[in-house]
This record gives C-alpha cells, structure tokens and sequence, in this order.
C-alpha cells in the first residue's frame, strides 16, 4: 500500500497518535504524517503510506491554510486557550474592524517569530516544552515566516462579561509557522495580550478539507477493502515541482542513481529546486543540480526504483 492518506484529525489526539491508530486499521508499520497537528487543533493531516513516507519531508515544506480564533484581553502559557492565564488587560474600549484590518495587513509577507514555550523546537538537544514542564527559561531562537494572506472573516464581538474581545480570521501560511505566536504578536500590536482561542487546518501538503477522511472512515473502507478510494496517488503531493518524463534509456540511468545531463531534458544552468522525474505516469526520483559538477543534475530522493 503506497500514497497519500488525507486525514482529518480529531481533536483531543496528537498527530503520532493518528499514525499509532493507522498502523494497526491499515495493517502495515511504514506509516507517517506530514505536518504536526497540537492536540486542540482538529483539521488535515496528510499521512504518508508505504512508499509515501519517502516525501514527507516535502509535504513539510508546502504551505498551509487555517481558520481560528483570536481572543484580546489575556494570554496563556501555551498562546492558546488550553493554557493558563499569565497576563490580563481588560478591553474596555472595543476595537474597531478598520483598526483590527490594518494591524493585521502589516503581518503578511515575511515575519520573524519567537516559538512558542510550549512547541517542539530543539535548543541545546532538549524540547522547549521539556524546559517549559519543568519550570525553566531558555532563550529561544528566532524564526522567519511567511505570511501569505492574513484575514479577519467574521465581526469583531466584544465580550462584556470578561472584557475581552474577538473575531475570527483565516491563515495562508508557509512552513514552519506558529498561529499561536501570530495571534500573540497582533495582540500585542494592538497593546493587548492575546491568544489563539481556536484552530483548525483546513489544508496542508496540498490536500484540502474536502479531501479528508476520519479515522472511523478509513476503519470503514479498510473493512469494506475501498481504502484505495481515500489514497492519493503520491504524485499528486509532489505536483508543485517541475516534471520530466523519462525515455526507456534515460530510466535505466535514473533507476540506479546515475548523475543525469542537464542536456539530456534540455535544460539550461542554474536549475533552481527539485525536479520531479516520471517514468511511465510514476514519480521515480527526485533529482537536483549538483553543487559542484557543472552541467550535471544528481539524485536527491530515489522514491522507485522499479516501475
């Protein structure tokens, strides 16, 4: 079984446990996912099967989009609502949609952020939600973002009872983006504290919403033996890279990891990224310009090797 399983995660569940619960409905170990899902979060989680696994690390790379919440008036250890409170700032004044609208426009394009506390980014060989747990402070590296668009979708509603205020937005982001630290960091350009209130992922690695199947859905087809109506094809998640169709002869270069000509596809110098090379309406191999032979493409992920 090889291909691309888009799953919609529950919430209440973490993205290993989704790949623990497949292993066992799908019958097979070679299982991954493509992209980190917190717990609270319910949406799209690609995951990877078989000869699937071989692309994770590009699905990584695609963008993303979600739709969520953003709540003024207090922030959290975590920057979402699962955390406890550490700040507080009434609203006494609500803001406007005009003030709300600008500040956010001024997050799009590229960002710097610092990840949040509770994330699972490395410093020093340890998590930082591992210094977090246990009480300790280290200083966190700071990371860029790219922010394709950043919306508000619903009205601005303000809370009386607790002074707070909120709306709902939607995210186009790149790889490697906090939604949690976004929400934190408008707040503070709009001089309050702040927090994501609520997230879902409505695409990832190129697979959509409407694409998705739950856990319960895919046990069903497994029973049924329809999972192949769920799988996509693996070439469909690397669409975003230029593809070469290869001759019989050029196949049985790239099959045993044979340094390629650019001429051979007539290409010129400087072939920026990875190319996706096909053989009879498969994705064989990635290859990429070697760093140091002039003229010359190398492998960068060999996904088949017969066809």
């Amino acid at each position: 079984m090889d291909g691309i399983l888009p799953l919609w995660k529950e919430r209440g569940m973490t993205s290993h446990d989704c790949v623990f619960k497949l292993r066992k409905i799908l019958q097979t170990k070679k299982v991954g996912h493509g992209g980190t899902l917190d717990p609270d979060v319910d949406g799209v989680l690609p995951i990877c099967i078989g000869k699937g696994t071989k692309v994770i690390e590009y699905l990584q790379d695609n963008g993303k989009i979600y739709e969520g919440e953003i709540t003024l008036g207090f922030s959290t250890t975590t920057e979402d609502a699962s955390g406890e409170v550490v700040d507080q700032k009434p609203v006494a004044i609500p803001l406007t949609e005009a003030e709300i609208d600008q500040m956010m426009a001024t997050f799009i394009g590229k960002i710097v952020q610092v990840p949040p506390m509770y994330s699972a980014v490395k410093v020093n060989g340890k998590r930082l939600y591992e210094y977090a747990r246990a009480g300790e402070s280290v200083e966190r590296p700071k990371r860029q973002a790219e922010i394709e668009s950043f919306e508000r979708i619903t009205a601005p509603v303000f809370h009386e009872a607790t002074q707070t205020q909120s709306w709902r937005f939607r995210v186009a982001c790149g790889k490697g983006t906090y939604v949690r630290t976004l929400a934190v960091d408008l707040g503070a350009k709009l001089g309050y504290p702040a927090h994501m209130s609520d997230l879902t992922r409505l695409a990832s690695g190129g697979f959509t919403v409407g694409q998705a199947v739950t856990l319960a859905q895919v046990s069903e087809l497994m029973e049924k033996g329809q999972i192949e109506q769920a799988l996509r094809p693996i070439e469909e998640a690397m669409s975003a890279f230029p593809r070469i169709d290869l001759s019989d002869a050029d196949w049985q270069k790239v099959k045993n990891g044979q340094l390629m000509p650019l001429k051979n596809f007539g290409l010129k110098e400087n072939v920026p990224g990875l190319l996706a090379f096909f053989y009879q309406d498969q994705l064989v191999s990635l290859y990429a310009q070697h760093p140091e032979k002039k003229g010359l493409l190398k492998p960068s992920k060999v996904i088949r090797n017969e066809v």
